[in-house]
């Protein structure tokens, strides 16, 4: 094929169209659709049917930066802050302990077992070392499920908080690969400017995009996510510039966004919701087309052995280790390790390698890919099958029942909005008093239903799983705030 740019968008927007077409079947049966996007875009690539001749790491690197801004903002963005506060401890300490832990036990075992030197092992321990934001995200909440006691939020902070202690770890062994003559100080010093610097900008930047996002008067409402777009690759390349971690600081910005109160914060979610499928989508085609799978076959067995490895010792390890200090009951500590999901990002930063031109740059390039994949179709399969196993899933949540609120819309008010919203069993509102919610002054809660009987709320009120809430308000506008102060979806109208 002849690379025009007509011949590039026709293949492109192709293979878009079947990696959504392929996503929706998949989640029929089951199949993590990041796998197979991985999969159409080998099938495309030289050595598959499509014959699209790809081989350019440092363009695929660049794709898989941008796309990890959008994916971590958009974590970040979507967090609540009060559903990870009970929690941060100990997502902190996995993100950051537990990625050491795994990093050190997979490279003495690969430095063990394989010719690599220790400093090369490190490296691809310390690349394969996180757990991928992109798959977590992605399977934790197209599969909607609900797991018990902060789980699940847990999983979230760890999988978007990891990437850049990971990050810095692969620079530092791959500077060591280069530079064997580093010195310890220099190597902990860059450590610490980049997660100190990240972290520092990560939240002032989150404090001034608030400023302008608030402040500026576009005019259009559909500016704004453009605007906010703008302002996370400026938090990124600022902090890149004075020497921090450009990821760490866009994911913080990101939580500290989506905790706030901005204009068009509704269609900021929904555009930032959908650029995040997009640029997983982009990213594991791009990865799957950079992959050759003729390559792949002389590391088979070795990377079977690291991968079952690192499923199920280093992380595992690195879990029980790190998480001594919490309370917390066997089962959970057991599913966290399963969920130590691999995808896109090891694989985006085992092209620094190749890009620095190091030995076994390859190999190392093609045993991510394979450990990727392996966790993928291993671990990321089987999320609800285990959950279920350890008891540690939550039911299926009740339907709500309309019946009460039409009867309640037969005696309507002309200039009130009214909506009955069901409290999920894993909702954040789930447990908390009405006065925590932080309910829009335009709106009010009327009644809750609860089970056969109506009550009349008070700020006191704790809501409860299966509550019907009959909400008030002057204006939809209302009611869509009461979506968001309760952390749910937006209906559509």
């Amino acid at each position: 094929m002849n690379l025009t740019i007509e011949n590039i968008l026709l293949a492109g927007s192709l293979l878009l169209f079947i990696s959504i077409m392929a996503g929706r079947v998949s989640y029929r049966y089951g199949v993590p659709t990041l796998i197979l996007f991985l999969l159409i875009g080998m099938l495309a690539g030289s050595e598959g049917i499509g014959g699209i001749q790809f081989d350019n790491p440092a363009i695929a690197q660049f794709i898989g930066v941008v796309s990890l801004n959008f994916i971590l903002f958009s974590g970040g963005f979507d967090t609540n802050w009060n559903g990870v506060k009970p929690i941060l401890a100990q997502g902190l300490v996995l993100s950051t302990a537990g990625v050491l832990v795994t990093a050190f036990s997979l490279g003495l075992f690969v430095w063990l077992i394989t010719d690599f030197t220790i400093y090369e092992s490190l490296l691809l321990g310390s690349i394969v070392s996180s757990t991928d934001a992109a798959a977590v995200f992605s399977l934790l909440r197209s599969k909607s499920l609900g797991l018990k006691s902060n789980l699940r939020p847990l999983l979230e902070l760890e999988s978007g908080s990891n990437d850049p202690m990971a990050y810095v770890l692969t620079i530092v062994f791959l500077g060591l690969v280069q530079n064997p003559e580093q010195s310890f100080w220099s190597v902990l010093l860059l450590f610490l400017q980049q997660m100190l610097l990240g972290g520092l900008a990560g939240f002032l930047f989150g404090r001034l995009s608030l400023f302008v996002i608030n402040r500026i008067k576009l005019g259009f409402e559909g500016l704004y996510p453009v605007l906010v777009i703008s302002l996370m690759f400026i938090t990124f390349s600022a902090t890149d510039f004075i020497g921090g971690n450009g990821f760490l600081a866009v994911y913080i910005c990101g939580i500290f966004l989506g905790n706030q109160k901005l204009i068009h914060k509704r269609t900021i979610l929904k555009t930032y919701d959908g650029f995040a499928w997009l640029v997983q989508i982009v990213l594991f085609l791009t990865l799957g087309l950079l992959v050759f799978p003729s390559r792949m076959v002389p590391v088979l067995g070795i990377g079977m052995l690291i991968s079952l490895f690192l499923i199920l010792l280093a992380r595992p390890l690195s879990v029980f280790i790190t998480l001594i200090p919490f309370k917390m009951k066997m089962r959970r500590r057991l599913y966290i390790s399963w969920v130590g999901l691999r995808g896109a990002v090891p694989i985006v930063f085992a092209t620094y390698p190749l890009l620095a031109g190091i030995e076994k740059a390859d190999m190392i390039f093609n045993l991510v890919f394979f450990i990727s994949v392996t966790s993928l179709l291993i671990q990321g399969t089987s999320l609800s099958t285990v959950a279920r196993w350890l008891h540690v899933a939550l039911p299926e949540k009740v339907k709500p029942a309309p019946a009460f609120t039409e009867i309640l819309m037969a005696d309507h008010n002309p200039k009130a909005v009214m909506r009955e919203i069901e409290i999920s069993v894993d909702g954040y509102a789930q447990g908390k008093k009405i006065v925590d919610l932080n309910f829009p002054r335009s709106a009010i809660i009327a009644m809750i239903k609860r089970g056969d009987q109506y009550l009349t709320p008070g700020g006191s009120t704790v809501l409860e799983a299966g509550d019907g809430l009959i909400v008030l308000s002057d204006t939809k506008d209302g009611i869509d705030r009461v979506y968001e102060s309760l952390r749910m979806d937006i209906p559509e109208s």
